[in-house]
């Protein structure tokens, strides 16, 4: 049973001068208890694909599509609706935990307050429930922890406190955005750990450029390019015998295969080619790929791929 069932998702951003095509005809199905994981370089679109789901775009994004989980469609819900989902039913672990967090309230109370805000629990109990939550994160000193404030804590403590806060509610699916970034080997090794463990009985739905992240991670990974999907599959098989050529260049490209870059640059969200928009960086295009726009093809029971070297 589908948990998220992302349908024909196409976002958009009118400028003065252009419209941003940040995401394009995207279909994706998460299954509850499903560990999906959605890769591609930066500014292909990922962050907002998600933002779509948490019901977070700005108002001046022009949305088509759907995204349906269970029988609400998030992209036509009224505000209040999505507000008592947010947080309870879906939460986000944010990119970037020294911006998300507010530096004038106590790590305790940040944790607290979606307990109080969907009124789970009493003040008192949500207190409490947070400073669970903190010895759960690994904290020595939950108590104490409690009460200090986020600019008082390194950046890997910081992106704990932002995985209880997304824990806080016993949410059905959890989005982690680049929930690594900017830490170095040591401490990322140790949060990777730390959602492991805590996604294990629950629906993970991870967005990253970092490949090992989505394989330690996830057991299906969705490859993005230029606003649209252009390869899902089993994380072993994907990453085994990738098929689509922008997933062949991004293993290519990792230091453990030797560093070698895809060459050229990703088309502009504004101007996007009319035909494959991977063509222009392709070893394999052909002349079709320059006009016509490849469908996303069936090519096994666990496997599609925008490409027509596979039709």
């Amino acid at each position: 049973m589908n948990l998220i069932s992302i349908e024909d998702l196409s976002v958009r951003f009118s400028t003065r001068s252009e419209c941003i095509r940040a995401v394009e005809t995207v279909n994706l199905d998460i299954a509850r208890g499903d560990h999906v994981a959605l890769i591609g370089e930066s500014g292909c679109g990922k962050t907002v694909l998600g933002m779509a789901v948490m019901g977070l775009l700005p108002k001046n994004a022009r949305i088509g599509g759907a995204v349906r989980y269970r029988e609400h469609d998030i992209l036509q819900a009224a505000e209040p609706d999505i507000q008592r989902i947010r947080g309870k039913e879906i939460a986000m672990i944010m990119q970037n935990s020294a911006n998300t967090l507010n530096p004038v309230k106590t790590v305790g109370s940040q944790i607290a307050e979606p307990l109080l805000i969907h009124q789970i629990l009493p003040a008192k109990a949500a207190h409490a429930e947070a400073v669970r939550l903190l010895a759960a994160m690994g904290f020595d000193e939950p108590e104490r922890a409690a009460e200090r404030y986020p600019h008082e804590f390194s950046g890997g403590m910081r992106e704990r406190i932002l995985v209880a806060i997304a824990l806080a509610c016993q949410p059905d699916i959890v989005i982690a955005d680049e929930p690594t970034s900017g830490l170095d080997a040591g401490v990322k090794s140790q949060i990777l750990v730390l959602i492991k463990q805590q996604m294990a009985d629950r629906t993970l739905f991870l967005i990253t450029h970092d490949m090992g992240t989505a394989y330690f991670l996830c057991t299906r990974i969705a490859v993005m390019y230029a606003g649209e999907i252009v390869e899902i599959g089993p994380t072993h098989d994907l990453l085994s015998m990738p098929m689509h050529p922008y997933t062949q260049g991004l293993l290519a490209s990792l230091p453990s295969a030797g560093l070698h870059p895809i060459p050229g640059m990703s088309p502009s969200p504004a101007y996007l080619p009319e035909g494959c928009r991977f063509c222009a960086r392709c070893p394999a295009a052909t002349d079709r790929c320059s006009t016509r726009h490849p469908p996303l093809n069936d090519v096994s029971g666990t496997r599609q791929v925008r490409c027509f070297c596979y039709d």
